[in-house]
């Protein structure tokens, strides 16, 4: 079975968990499975799988996800083929719940019923601080003309599931993953690539201080105004501490690469862009906030060896108020690593999980 697209979360006792994706080498779609560790990340549990998600679409970009609420339920979402005579490209997010934590699963329901909906794609998840989960997607459902679409928001109401979808954002590049983050003080933020003036695709924030009722108008994280007629495939990354939001995020305008920005007063204003890698390729960052507040950003980015291309995971550990500490490569230049994911343990350290060649791989790293 070829694996990929690690996911990491933690249950509601805490433990932390990763997700995955297996299928058979010659198959298109394969099924969700995720595993347990109840000592900081060193090991993990026999792989669980989740049946319900059978037909699931492996796209690192449109990650399919795991999320465990505090009342013992918990949550898969994930992306499958559409199939559809009007955009043969276009995908649907399924989800399942389970009411016993993860052991059994109910079959998989889509996440937007309208028929007028038939692409929705690059979704993302996070915890409430009331304890239902929200979600937001991109949706081919738009009332303007301009390219782009539609940024989505739903809530769970416990067992029905997501109820009350509404649209919160439109012309937001089609192909880019999206990010959720709800924060500790209860602000949820939204990150996304957008579509500015017909053109610029650059990336931009929102917030909203009320759980979601309503959100404050897009601004961009970084004046990059890079034009490009197609998409990039690599969306923004986004944490906070007690020092502010902090962002990072791959772009060709002005410089190219995976870049990070900082903002003290809750994303109305930005620091100065900072180059992470000196590869100019760099790609699909992922952060997290760490013990002491510390952020950790990983990436990957092409690297040549042997007169081949090949692939490795880098990352930079910052301080709370955003300055470097340490930069380094996490795997070889002999491998092929992409996609990594970065998830924070008890104590000076952080679980990185990647895939590599059709196999699922996890360490985990002091800083």
């Amino acid at each position: 079975m070829d694996a990929s697209c690690p996911y990491i979360t933690g249950d509601a006792s805490g433990n932390t968990v990763i997700s995955w994706v297996e299928k058979d080498s010659t198959a298109d779609t394969g099924v969700m499975l995720y595993a347990v560790s109840n000592d900081n990340g060193h090991t993990f549990s026999e792989p669980v799988k989740i049946a319900a998600t059978t037909g699931v679409y492996p796209h690192a970009e449109n990650l399919p996800k795991l999320l465990f609420k505090p009342d013992g339920s918990a949550i898969a979402l994930f992306g499958v083929e559409q199939h559809d005579p009007r955009n043969k490209y276009a995908g649907k997010v399924m989800y399942t719940l389970s009411a016993d934590g993860g052991k059994t699963w109910g079959a998989a329901h889509p996440l937007v019923t309208d028929t007028a909906g038939y692409d929705q794609r690059y979704f993302d998840m996070a915890l409430l601080p009331g304890g239902e989960a929200a979600a937001i997607w991109l949706d081919n459902r738009k009332d303007t003309k301009a390219e782009g679409s539609t940024l989505y928001w739903a809530v769970t109401a416990g067992p029905q599931g997501f109820q009350a979808a509404k649209p919160v954002a439109q012309t937001v590049c089609q192909c880019c993953r999206t990010r959720l983050y709800v924060a500790s003080n209860g602000d949820v933020h939204l990150a996304y690539r957008d579509i500015i003036n017909d053109s610029i695709r650059d990336m931009v924030h929102q917030v909203s201080l009320d759980g979601g009722k309503s959100f404050s108008e897009p601004v961009r994280i970084s004046a990059d105004n890079w034009v490009v007629k197609g998409c990039p495939h690599t969306g923004p990354a986004l944490t906070a501490n007690r020092k502010g939001l902090h962002f990072a995020w791959f772009t060709m305008g002005g410089g190219q690469g995976v870049f990070y920005a900082g903002s003290e007063d809750n994303g109305k204003t930005y620091t100065q862009k900072e180059s992470l890698s000196k590869a100019p390729m760099a790609k699909h960052p992922q952060i997290v906030t760490a013990a002491g507040d510390k952020v950790v950003v990983v990436w990957d980015e092409p690297v040549k060896w042997q007169g081949d291309f090949r692939s490795r995971v880098g990352m930079v550990v910052k301080s709370p108020e955003g300055q470097t500490i340490s930069s380094r490569s996490l795997t070889a230049d002999s491998l092929y690593a992409t996609y990594p994911v970065v998830s924070a343990l008890a104590g000076k350290s952080v679980l990185v999980a990647y895939t590599r060649k059709g196999e699922v791989v996890y360490e985990v790293v002091s800083i």
